[in-house]
């Protein structure tokens, strides 16, 4: 079902609205007048355990701690703020902070291919309702932070954001961030894209983002309430031989609500472009492909059911995309899948590769079918990572498993690719201990990449060394035989309590962490929460921390 409605219609509820920041950083100015229709998104949280990403489902839970967690501080985006990140030992604190601090989490990260001693990472940002831009020129010495709140050009409201990814552009000596704009009062929904072409120290205005994807038709000013945009990544094509050389790639999930908040069906999809102007990016033109079908009037699982899609190029400009079968409605992720474009995203595999084999891989269920990872509060979905090899062509892909839950628990494994992703390995564990035996307790939020001489390396959360199975840590992995094997070591120098990391409820904690590897600087970028102030303020919180590897 597809509903249009007018702009008109919904401008109408923001008369009376007084712009400014809201006391949690969920959007500069974002609508809350109780005669504002619910959308669907809402009810779909509100409703169902899974589906919607972590990152949509903490502004709704922020938003409702709204009342309790604020009263003690009223927090603002003019706050003063630490000039000087955090160090601690061999880590970094890359975000600055407010006063009192507001949660950072769910972090991606690219540095410049022609200089790698310059990187750019970006995470969900509580000051701002947008992300928070972490940049440095100095292999990760040092980082300077900036925000991009971003503003929906059809009202011209500012909205909530977050869930970045980052890429580098070679052709155009550019980074790019993508992220969400959304609302908890307005039916809106986009994926947008913004730029920087001095290494990330300034960006696209929020009125000037490129659109990748909207639920808004910007010619006839209706929007189509049923499709909620969620999980974009980006990527580009950065090979000077490739057939399309500079191409910009976002994959992202669409999900197709119903009035009671059931989605019938949500695939992945893709958009791309060949050029972002830098003077006025919202002039860009954007392509359109399904890489998974729609299923209207669907059961919510299946071929139309996907999430969290991670997009790689090979050298050759083939689009390779991993992801996972999750049902729209709930947290169950039944297979891992793999998805391919030869043709510069036109089309894809006629049917998705299943990655994972019979007997090899488990989803990790619990009783509400929504991620929560016991004891703690917070959801920890299977949120895998693709990587690729420039130098042997071969795909590693990294995922959270449970196979061998009653021994372990979840545990990191990874498959590689030798042909292109039509046929994949045996399923290996990459979280060991000591006798190479999958590690105790909980390992999750992985993510994989591969420098220009082929080492692939793999970041993830760690409980392994606390007994109670709460304080995480954050290990690393590196393979200098195409994944044959691995090492890995701690590289965080000090865990820290999940519960304290989100206002006052611990829920959310990001669902991902980033990782870009070059052979001069490996930055490894996590979600973190040792430099809590909750004794203080009463309100959890975490930043994003680093261990940046130099000449690895």
């Amino acid at each position: 079902m597809r509903r249009l409605i007018s702009v008109t219609a919904v401008v109408a509820v923001l008369i009376g609205i007084v712009a400014g920041q809201n006391a949690l950083g969920l959007g500069g100015s974002t609508p809350t007048t109780p005669s504002a229709a619910t959308p669907l998104w809402v009810t779909h949280v509100a409703r169902y355990p899974g589906g919607i990403s972590g990152g949509v489902r903490a502004v709704y839970s922020a938003q409702d701690q709204k009342g309790t967690s604020s009263a003690a501080v009223a927090p603002t985006a003019s706050a003063p703020t630490r000039a000087e990140p955090k160090k601690n030992g061999a880590n970094v604190q890359m975000n600055d902070d407010s006063y009192p601090p507001m949660p950072q989490n769910e972090t991606a990260v690219a540095y410049n291919v022609i200089d790698p001693q310059v990187a750019v990472a970006a995470a969900n940002d509580y000051v701002s309702g947008g992300v928070v831009v972490m940049r440095t020129s100095d292999s990760g010495k040092h980082w300077a932070s900036t925000r991009i709140s971003p503003q929906f050009a059809g009202t011209r409201d500012f909205c909530n954001g977050g869930d970045p990814g980052v890429a580098y552009s070679r052709r155009d000596h550019a980074f790019y961030i993508s992220q969400l704009c959304f609302f908890r009062a307005l039916p809106f929904s986009e994926v947008q894209v913004y730029k920087s072409v001095d290494d990330g120290q300034t960006w696209t205005p929020g009125r000037q983002a490129a659109r990748a994807a909207s639920n808004f038709d910007y010619a006839s000013r209706t929007v189509d309430d049923s499709i909620f945009n969620d999980k974009e990544l980006i990527a580009v094509d950065n090979t000077p031989s490739s057939p399309h050389y500079g191409r910009i790639y976002v994959t992202y999930t669409k999900f197709h609500l119903q009035p009671d908040g059931f989605s019938d069906y949500c695939p992945i999809q893709l958009s791309y472009t060949d050029a972002i102007p830098t003077a006025n990016p919202v002039l860009s033109t954007w392509s359109h492909t399904a890489i998974q079908p729609d299923n209207p009037g669907g059961d919510g699982t299946g071929s139309s059911a996907n999430q969290f899609s991670d997009p790689v190029v090979e050298k050759n400009g083939t689009l390779d995309v991993g992801f996972v079968s999750e049902n729209c409605n709930d947290s169950v992720d039944p297979h891992l899948l793999f998805q391919k474009s030869t043709d510069g995203g036109q089309t894809f595999l006629p049917s998705a590769v299943q990655i994972d084999k019979p007997g090899q891989y488990a989803d990790f269920q619990d009783a509400g079918n929504d991620d929560t990872l016991p004891p703690t509060a917070f959801r920890a979905p299977n949120t895998p990572s693709l990587a690729y090899s420039p130098r042997t062509d071969s795909l590693l892909f990294v995922y959270q498993n449970n196979i061998n839950r009653p021994v372990s628990q979840a545990d990191i494994s990874y498959q590689t690719s030798t042909d292109g992703g039509l046929n994949w390995s045996n399923s290996s564990f990459l979280s060991t201990d000591s006798s190479n035996q999958p590690a105790a307790n909980d390992q999750f939020f992985p993510w994989a990449a591969s420098d220009e001489s082929g080492r692939f390396y793999v970041i993830w959360f760690d409980r392994r060394l606390d007994p109670a199975n709460v304080r995480i840590n954050t290990w690393q992995a590196v393979s200098r035989n195409d994944a044959a094997s691995f090492t890995s070591v701690k590289i965080s120098t000090q865990d820290w309590d999940p519960n304290q990391g989100f206002f006052t409820s611990g829920a959310f904690i990001g669902d991902y962490n980033g990782l870009a590897a070059s052979t001069d600087a490996v930055y490894a970028v996590w979600t973190d929460g040792r430099n809590d102030a909750i004794g203080e303020t009463g309100l959890g919180e975490t930043d994003i921390f680093t261990k940046v590897q130099n000449k690895p």
